[in-house]
């Protein structure tokens, strides 16, 4: 993780960004969001919805379209304790994560993560746990997330050694393919700043590589009072209310690599050019819109169109001619 030259623009990829999939959260749509991406001369993106996979197939689809690489991933929670725990005193509060599909066999486990989350995990949020992670980790790249990932809040909240323990527990299941996440809103935010500052110390001291994003959900700056509206929606707020939930301090849209690199790329260039590497491990390939009838194991002497016939018959002299008909197969 040394330091290099300074990067060029090429260099920046996006690497955590939502859309209105992230419902009442991410105001832009996957078409307007993929064109400001071309618009600023980026050629590789990624998806992180906040708990689902339901834009993958359209963001794919829209890359495609525009020549982009697509780098399918999402945002999960992490529970407090384990995924089927519901108790309300402790297991309200979660932990965020950033997923992203390396190759088809993580594009297979981040759905059956994202499935297990929704079907099993969910308590106010979709979750997941560590025993999950190290279940499913084939073929996932782990950033470590938000000021409300794991370490990021055992930072915030003056855990240390925490932060220091979850960190190895990450590197020990995914090695190289697990990323120290500082993001950067520090430019705006001082409590980002201070969390980015202890990151930046903790990915040095394990050998993590870091990567900067810029956790965007619209698409440009002038995009933010129509988010805020959003979220006024979402916490049922009015939007004069002084009290009311508010990110207008900090820039949630797609920064331009320039600005990114004005602020990073001299004293920690690696930090993005580490996003370009990255992406480049990125290669999911979907085959739309072929037929996924299942195959039915039948009698060695059946197809599956005679053995259906056979028990539609079987099925026939059962029910209306009240004959147990059991014919040889």
């Amino acid at each position: 993780m040394g330091v290099s030259s300074k990067p060029s623009h090429g260099e920046f990829v996006h690497l955590h960004n939502h859309t209105h999939y992230s419902v009442l959260d991410g105001l832009q749509k996957i078409p307007a969001m993929l064109d400001r991406i071309v618009e600023l001369g980026m050629n590789s993106v990624a998806l992180t919805d906040h708990g689902t996979l339901s834009g993958a197939i359209e963001f794919y689809q829209e890359c495609k379209k525009r020549d982009i690489r697509a780098i399918i991933g999402m945002e999960t929670y992490v529970a407090n304790r384990g995924h089927l725990d519901k108790d309300p005193a402790k297991d309200r509060s979660r932990y965020h994560l950033i997923l992203l599909a390396m190759n088809n066999t993580g594009y297979q486990n981040l759905m059956r993560l994202s499935s297990i989350a929704n079907l099993e995990g969910f308590y106010f949020k979709p979750r997941v746990d560590h025993e999950l992670l190290d279940k499913y980790s084939e073929g996932l790249i782990v950033l470590s997330g938000c000021i409300g990932g794991e370490v990021g809040e055992y930072f915030r909240y003056d855990q240390p050694e925490k932060a220091l323990e979850t960190a190895q527990w990450y590197k020990s299941i995914f090695g190289d393919r697990y990323y120290i996440e500082v993001q950067d809103h520090s430019h705006s935010w001082d409590e980002q700043r201070r969390v980015n500052e202890q990151l930046i110390e903790l990915a040095a001291k394990l050998e993590i590589e870091v990567v900067v994003t810029s956790d965007a959900h619209y698409s440009r700056h002038e995009d933010q009072e129509a988010h805020e509206i959003l979220l006024c929606v979402q916490t049922g707020s009015f939007y004069d209310d002084k009290d009311r939930f508010s990110l207008k301090d900090t820039d949630l849209f797609i920064t331009d690599p320039k600005d990114i690199i004005s602020r990073w790329g001299k004293e920690h260039p690696e930090f993005i050019s580490n996003t370009a590497k990255l992406a480049a491990r990125c290669e999911v390939t979907l085959e739309l819109g072929g037929i996924l009838i299942p195959k039915f194991e039948t009698p060695s002497n059946h197809t599956e169109k005679s053995y259906l016939e056979l028990l539609t018959y079987q099925g026939l002299a059962w029910r209306y001619g009240s004959v147990t008909y059991k014919a040889s197969l």
